[in-house]
């Protein structure tokens, strides 16, 4: 399955070869590095050349923007209802994964749906994306993540998007010991959103590798499930994992506890503007009610 993330007004991805990508982010226009992009740029037409950002990757690992043309540090673009900040940073993302608006989509969907009062658990939830869509749709929201930095930006796109008089708790921590807190104190959510890195610590040095750890997170994550739960869902961006790996985690897990539901995952890709080539974005793994 492959979800499109075609909706957006104030994202483009415009064009992409030679390993990066041109894209539009409200009224200015970043290029940027992008591994999946194997095959040959057609042209470098005036505006790969002229973008107002250009990531330029280093030789000893991370990189630098070169600035071609004038732009704030930051600036806002909106999906919908829901306003997010952007702020490239010198590891080359923005702070927003727009391909995420195809799970924001469904996930807002399901909340409507549900006709009784939702909690969601968002973990790994860097800027907040999933916290903010579900907030919108009427949930109470979880947040938790390691980074300071990023939970603080989480909050500015609640505050910016009109709903920071909204049930919404964030949290800096280490996700599992979080998690492993929450099932002592007896605290349960009728939707989990989780996004785990392929590597990652957390704020006192807990290490994270996604192929040792996933499967009996998920696991752990059981014991906070409601009985009535709405959805799971899975992200990843982790390099040769397939989405049947997501199907089958949630297969182990949410599959034996609960009864009923369906399971199925798929890939997220956004379309270029100018010849329509899909753009490869990451993979999910989705369980949710009948």
């Amino acid at each position: 399955m492959l979800l499109l993330a075609d909706q957006w007004k104030d994202y483009e991805l415009i064009d992409m070869g030679n390993g990066e990508k041109l894209e539009r982010w409200g009224k200015y226009v970043l290029r940027r590095p992008d591994p999946q992009v194997v095959w040959p740029m057609e042209s470098e037409w005036a505006l790969w050349k002229n973008p107002h950002g250009h990531y330029h990757r280093s030789n000893k690992g991370g990189g630098q923007w070169e600035h071609k043309k004038k732009y704030p540090e930051q600036w806002t673009i909106s999906y919908k209802n829901l306003k997010f900040y952007i702020k490239p940073t010198g590891f080359k993302h923005t702070g927003l994964f727009p391909e995420q608006a195809a799970n924001w989509e469904w996930s807002m969907d399901k909340i409507k749906n549900a006709k009784r009062p939702i909690k969601v658990l968002n973990l790994f939830a860097y800027t907040g994306g999933a916290t903010v869509a579900c907030a919108a749709a009427g949930a109470e929201v979880c947040h938790v993540d390691a980074s300071k930095g990023m939970t603080t930006q989480a909050k500015e796109n609640l505050h910016l998007s009109g709903l920071g008089d909204r049930k919404v708790r964030f949290i800096v921590d280490d996700v599992v010991k979080f998690v492993e807190r929450e099932i002592r104190r007896g605290h349960k959510y009728d939707a989990i959103i989780m996004d785990p890195p392929s590597y990652g610590r957390g704020p006192k040095g807990e290490v994270w590798q996604i192929e040792d750890k996933l499967f009996d997170f998920v696991n752990l994550c059981m014991k906070v499930l409601s009985d009535k739960p709405l959805f799971f869902l899975i992200n990843s961006y982790t390099t040769g994992f397939s989405p049947i790996v997501l199907e089958n985690v949630l297969q182990t897990t949410i599959g034996k506890k609960v009864k009923g539901g369906t399971i199925y995952g798929g890939e997220l890709g956004i379309p270029a503007s100018r010849d329509g080539k899909i753009l490869p974005c990451g993979i999910f793994g989705r369980w949710e009610s009948k």
